[in-house]
């Protein structure tokens, strides 16, 4: 039975004067349950680990699973370049609670695929925190190869796989080697309900900060098999889904959910705030759905 379906928000994690805003996050937790959403992964790319302190990003998964409280599956971002690093994230996020574990492959070190397999499965060997594997080439450098996955996938504890390559046939390929052995999860908002259509279980999106509700209904009509109706909320939320990645994510999300009022507009360096020509298009795409900013 898959850990959920439908759609996970890669939650965006507030900053206010240089530190972790709790009570924004805290709200933006509530808000997103009250939305109907299926899971929430706590510290992910999109909530900025990177340049989190090991103790922020910590505190970071520990919160969202105490104010989530298990209303719905927490993922916790353990994924990290060293493994050992990876494993104690993995260990701490099950004490805390987590349901599982989203672990990107290995940025930098540009391993080999023979080193891909050899790193999960040391993660999933370490912690029985079940691990999502997440394969995202633009920004680690690397990309898991069909064959490769194949192998990580049959270790008892990967339970699914966030694929956010830009190359729609190998993503489905690796589906078919996978053969059922891992769920898959769309890692890009643009063609979530495309690759739903053809077996993924869902969605672990970064629009859904900003439209949860509407996210959430896309992902499951395409799950009912409602292809037209899912597809046409594919297509009306695309201006936004663009919008939010005109510039490194999750720079645009922060800058759409300070404009309406869920926290305050700030990134760390070396991210910078939107751009002031980029953000008229991102405005006019949430007006479009009824936001009003």
């Amino acid at each position: 039975m898959a850990l959920f379906e439908g759609c996970g928000t890669a939650l965006i994690t507030p900053f206010k004067n240089g530190e972790v805003d709790y009570p924004a996050l805290d709200r933006l937790v509530e808000t997103q349950i009250e939305a109907g959403i299926d899971a929430l992964i706590a510290a992910g790319t999109t909530g900025e680990p990177a340049t989190m302190t090991w103790d922020e990003h910590l505190s970071v998964i520990r919160r969202v699973v105490d104010v989530t409280h298990g209303r719905v599956p927490v993922i916790a971002g353990t994924g990290s370049n060293c493994t050992r690093e990876a494993v104690e994230a993995a260990r701490m996020s099950k004490e805390f609670g987590a349901d599982a574990q989203l672990v990107v492959t290995p940025y930098y070190n540009k391993t080999s695929q023979e080193g891909l397999i050899a790193h999960f499965h040391a993660v999933a060997d370490a912690a029985t925190l079940p691990v999502i594997v997440y394969n995202v080439p633009s920004r680690t450098g690397i990309n898991m190869g069909g064959e490769a996955l194949r192998a990580i996938c049959k270790h008892p504890n990967i339970i699914g796989i966030k694929e956010a390559s830009s190359d729609v046939g190998q993503s489905l390929d690796k589906m078919r080697l996978v053969d059922g052995m891992a769920d898959f999860y769309s890692g890009n908002d643009d063609i979530a309900v495309p690759m739903i259509t053809c077996g993924y279980k869902g969605v672990i999106s970064v629009v859904s900060n900003v439209l949860p509700k509407e996210t959430t209904l896309m992902a499951h009509l395409a799950l009912e098999g409602k292809n037209k109706e899912a597809a046409a909320w594919q297509l009306k939320l695309l201006p936004l889904i663009n919008a939010l990645f005109c510039e490194t994510s999750p720079i645009p999300a922060k800058a759409a959910m300070a404009a309406i009022g869920m926290c305050e507009d700030e990134v760390r360096l070396p991210l910078v705030p939107m751009q002031e020509r980029n953000r008229p298009r991102l405005y006019e795409a949430m007006r479009e759905l009824g936001l009003n900013v």
